[in-house]
């Protein structure tokens, strides 16, 4: 068992605190935030992440959790992670500034030989900037190693207890491998890499990923007008060891806490240092685009969407999160707004007020059937399975137009039209939902194919 400390307490701080606590550690966590430390001391969880809670309460029963608002005089623990948050500046860096004050409370409290590990995603040269703080602080012979993580809202448990691999970057051996140790069974290959390196390996992983998704719903789109499957082409791309299948679903596109400022920070930071980040740019344009096109199947869908009753079903940029940044749902929701819907949102864990912070001017509601109640169309915009298990019938007697839109392509369209629903999905021919395409002689003349 090693003594270690948290700092920061929000998704990725609780997460690490009561994995490293199940791994037999003693857990030190740290939060300026009282509400949340009071929520983590019952051993209860302050976010919606499955597997978490009973981590924590358990961690809290056996005596390996420590949760404070107040930074201790003296840090029993020589390992220190600094898991805080790194918002989006209004230029789209990462701002750095909860890691500066968090070292600077920390640093002189550190005894000599301890070790600062930086688990919040931060600009490249972060490490070293620590490293200097920590120095002039005044505290000795203080290490840091940067350990990006690569957890999933929903998923983060399972991510951080069988992970692809662990990343380590330090200009010092010996704390790379003593936070290595720290990880103690559990079976990853370790990436040991310099500093510079293993902070890029995070923005790099999660651009890619961005990517990924942009690129499906463009292809998508270019399906829609072909008059190919997006699902099957989605599958047999997969299947290719040299793609994989994962992050290829057509859909809203991506959000969340860490996508949209990632790749805005790294395109950022390219911009800076004077290369072009083309690719990037186009990513986030893709991704924008993405709620725009919704709109747009809508609008037509229903000859116009002024004073029409739309209903939204979901509020949380994925399912198994209640995280609601950057979510394209409420997006969706903001966009049918401003072109004269009145917009009706349910989500089975979000609460109804971070709701109304985003939307303001949205209803909620507090289930599928009174969300579409009188709705002139009921937009599928996140993925939870409660969406996919609807009861079809139940649903026809309550909306006022049979109308659905699949913006995630989550519906059987056969069973949606069988219980008598017009139906539109994302990438997919008429017979699934998709566009009616011209005849076949047109399409391939448009397609250059005809002399």
């Amino acid at each position: 068992m090693t003594r270690i400390a948290v700092i920061g307490c929000g998704y990725v701080g609780a997460v690490s605190a009561a994995c490293f606590a199940e791994l037999g550690h003693d857990v030190d966590c740290i939060d300026t935030d009282p509400a949340r430390i009071s929520v983590l001391k019952r051993g209860e969880s302050p976010i919606h992440e499955p597997g978490l809670e009973t981590l924590l309460k358990r961690g809290v029963e056996r005596g390996r959790l420590h949760f404070s608002s107040d930074y201790p005089d003296v840090f029993e623990a020589k390992i220190v992670f600094i898991a805080v948050n790194t918002p989006e500046s209004h230029e789209g860096a990462a701002d750095i500034r909860a890691v500066r004050d968090a070292i600077t409370l920390v640093a002189p409290r550190l005894k000599y030989g301890s070790v600062i590990v930086n688990k919040s995603t931060v600009p490249i040269g972060t490490g070293e900037l620590v490293s200097g703080m920590a120095r002039r602080s005044g505290c000795g012979a203080i290490s840091v190693v940067s350990n990006p993580e690569f957890l999933r809202e929903g998923s983060a448990i399972r991510d951080f207890m069988m992970p692809d691999r662990l990343v380590l970057g330090s200009d010092d051996p010996a704390a790379i491998d003593t936070v290595a140790a720290l990880y103690g069974n559990i079976e990853a290959p370790v990436l040991r890499t310099d500093i510079r390196t293993a902070e890029m390996i995070k923005y790099a992983s999660n651009a890619f990923l961005a990517t990924k998704i942009s690129f499906i719903n463009e292809i998508a789109a270019i399906c829609e007008s072909l008059g190919a499957d997006i699902s099957e082409v989605a599958r047999g791309m997969g299947m290719d060891a040299r793609i994989g299948n994962r992050f290829l679903g057509a859909g809203l596109g991506w959000g969340g806490s860490c996508f949209p400022k990632d790749v805005r920070a790294l395109a950022h930071m390219a911009a800076v240092h004077g290369t072009h980040p083309q690719l990037l740019r186009s990513v986030m344009d893709i991704n924008a685009g993405q709620r725009l096109r919704t709109v747009q199947k809508v609008r037509e869908a229903l000859g116009g969407l002024d004073r029409r009753r739309i209903a939204i079903l979901g509020a949380s940029f994925k399912a198994d999160t209640d995280d609601t940044r950057n979510s394209p749902a409420l997006e969706l929701a903001s966009l049918l707004h401003l072109e004269g819907a009145s917009v009706v949102v349910y989500d089975p864990v979000v609460l109804a007020e971070r709701i109304t912070e985003a939307v303001p001017e949205a209803a909620v509601a507090r289930s599928v059937m009174s969300a579409a109640q009188d709705a002139d169309a009921v937009i599928v915009a996140t993925e939870w399975q409660e969406f996919a298990d609807i009861d079809l019938g139940a649903l026809g007697d309550v909306v006022a137009q049979r109308l659905i839109i699949d913006a995630r392509n989550l519906l059987d369209p056969v069973a949606v039209r069988s219980a008598g629903f017009e139906y539109h999905c994302l990438g997919r021919p008429a017979s699934e939902g998709g566009p009616v395409l011209p005849s076949v002689a047109k399409a391939f003349a448009v397609a250059g194919g005809a002399s």
